[in-house]
C-alpha cells in the first residue's frame, strides 16, 4: 500500500515541486493550498488530492486532514511548508503585518501539526517534517522580519 503525505503550501515553489516528486515516487499526495480552485497541474495527477487549507483557518485545517484520511485511509507524513516573508524596514512595518507573519509561519505550523497528531497517535506511526528558510540563518537587505521556524 502506498504511503500518503500531506503538504501545506503546495500552490508553488518547494511545496509544489515536493508534491510532484512524491507523486512520481508512487506516494498518495494531499497537496494543500489556500486557493485550490486555481490549481491545474496537480489536479490532473492520479493519486493527488488538491485540498483547501489555510494555516490561519482551523476549519480548513481539520477538513483537509479528514478529507485526506477519507480518500487515502491514512496519512503517514505531514510536510509543513506553508509560509511567507514580509520585507521592508522594521520601523515601517505595521504590527498587523508582523503578527500575520508570525501567525502563518509559527502558529499555523503548530495548528496543522496539532490537527494531525491524534491520527498519528491512533496509528502509532507518523512523521512531521518542517520546512524552514535560510533567512533564519543569514540576513538579507530589508529582511528584518524574514524568519521562518
Amino acid at each position: 500500500m502506498p504511503k500518503t503525505i500531506l503538504i501545506t503550501g503546495s500552490s508553488s515553489g518547494i511545496g509544489k515541486v515536493t508534491a510532484k516528486l512524491f507523486h512520481e515516487k508512487g506516494w498518495n499526495v494531499i497537496a494543500t493550498m489556500r486557493t485550490p480552485e486555481k490549481e491545474r497541474e496537480l489536479t490532473a495527477l492520479e493519486n493527488v488530492l488538491v485540498a483547501r487549507l489555510d494555516v490561519q483557518d482551523h476549519t480548513s485545517i481539520h477538513d483537509a486532514v479528514q478529507l485526506g484520511i477519507k480518500r487515502f485511509g491514512k496519512i503517514d507524513v505531514l510536510l509543513n511548508n506553508a509560509g511567507y516573508g514580509a520585507y521592508g524596514p522594521l520601523e515601517a512595518t505595521s504590527i498587523e503585518k508582523i503578527r500575520r507573519q508570525f501567525d502563518v509561519n509559527v502558529i499555523g505550523l503548530l495548528d496543522v501539526t496539532k490537527a494531525i497528531l491524534p491520527h498519528f497517535r491512533q496509528n502509532k506511526d507518523g512523521m512531521v517534517i518542517n520546512v524552514s528558510s535560510i533567512a533564519g540563518k543569514m540576513a538579507f537587505p530589508l529582511g528584518s522580519l524574514v524568519s521562518r521556524n
